[in-house]
């Protein structure tokens, strides 16, 4: 793909400075990129690369101008450049169809625009839409849905009668639909709990590989649109997560908690199953979430307690050595006045 920097800075809504008839090419970062590509500068501390790269443009906040270099004047040149990455990989997959390697049943719906790669499963009754893509070893059960342009990296599993939405994203080794973890007690054993509701998964969703979101004993577990999850998360039976939330590395969610919209839950994050986190809440990493919380609220430790206490509380922490030299300290010169005191 070729584009000129007036091409681009139009697409970005952005200021073009310099050379506008630049021909791009190609997207580097600032240290790595040559002639005919573009990069961008957002982080202060790498301004200095301004100087010595050798992209032939770059995109940077409105106040940036160095002489000599073509630009692009954006005020959000990270998301700016995100969006320049995207556009110059676009159109680079095949969509070939489905491969006679893959398995596909004969009363499934495949569209024809679709990728399947060889060593994919769909089973009976699934549905897979138009310019999705199934990577090897992808399985898809009977009458599972998979949406418009949804991308399932190589060996994930989507279990029977659960919903991928439109575009999207599930990378290798995830699990969508396991059975949800729950058991009733029979006197010293445990019965299993019939998991037989679904997962759904809305538009936009991004899920990280070797994740695991179990399905429902009843109804749905949801992921709602926007939600972008890192690799390794747990989420429990019937849990819901709103809109344009992130969940980081590790995190674990147990049974029929709601997540709100735009909640953030740092890496290792844990939190009890039936509790509510409000919308635009921060859940700080390693935090032990025991309890709801509302709206806005950021929580860190372990139990969970306010964000500002938590500071105050590890800046003791730190301390107590120190404190329980002076404590210590303290005690002895206590008994030594005590001693005096007697004698008098």
């Amino acid at each position: 793909m070729e584009k000129t920097l007036g091409q681009l800075a139009e697409f970005l809504g952005g200021v073009a400075v310099g050379d506008t008839a630049a021909v791009i090419t190609g997207v580097k970062g600032i240290e790595e990129a040559g002639a005919g590509d573009i990069t961008f500068v957002a982080n202060p501390k790498y301004m200095r690369f301004l100087e010595t790269t050798s992209a032939s443009a770059v995109i940077v906040p409105p106040d940036v101008q160095p002489e000599g270099k073509s630009l692009i004047q954006v005020d959000n040149p990270y998301l700016a450049f995100a969006k320049v990455v995207a556009l110059f990989s676009a159109g680079t997959r095949d969509y070939f169809g489905v491969s006679p390697h893959a398995f596909v049943h004969p009363e499934s719906q495949v569209d024809p625009q679709c990728a399947v790669y060889p060593f994919a499963y769909v089973g009976k009754g699934a549905q897979v839409k138009k310019k999705a893509v199934l990577y090897p070893g992808v399985y898809v059960g009977d009458g599972a849905f998979i949406g418009e342009e949804s991308i399932l990296y190589p060996n994930v599993t989507v279990m029977d009668r659960c919903v991928i939405m439109n575009r999207v994203i599930i990378h290798g080794g995830t699990v969508i639909g396991a059975d949800g973890f729950g058991f009733a007690h029979e006197g010293d054993k445990q019965v299993k709990f019939p998991q037989i509701g679904i997962v759904v998964i809305e538009d936009d969703v991004e899920i990280g590989s070797n994740c695991s979101i179990d399905r429902a004993a009843l109804g749905e577990t949801r992921i709602h649109r926007g939600v972008k999850m890192d690799n390794l998360v747990q989420i429990g039976h019937n849990v819901i997560v709103e809109e344009d939330s992130i969940l980081v590395a590790q995190v674990g969610i147990s049974g029929s908690t709601h997540i709100g919209k735009k909640a953030i839950l740092a890496g290792q994050a844990g939190l009890v199953g039936h509790i509510t986190v409000g919308d635009g809440a921060i859940v700080t990493a390693k935090c032990g979430v025991n309890k709801s919380i509302p709206p806005g609220e950021v929580m860190s430790g372990f139990p969970m307690m306010p964000h500002k206490k938590w500071l105050r509380a590890m800046s003791v922490a730190a301390k107590l050595p120190e404190l329980k030299k002076e404590i210590d300290s303290l005690g002895k010169r206590m008994e030594q006045l005590e001693k005096k005191t007697d004698k008098v």
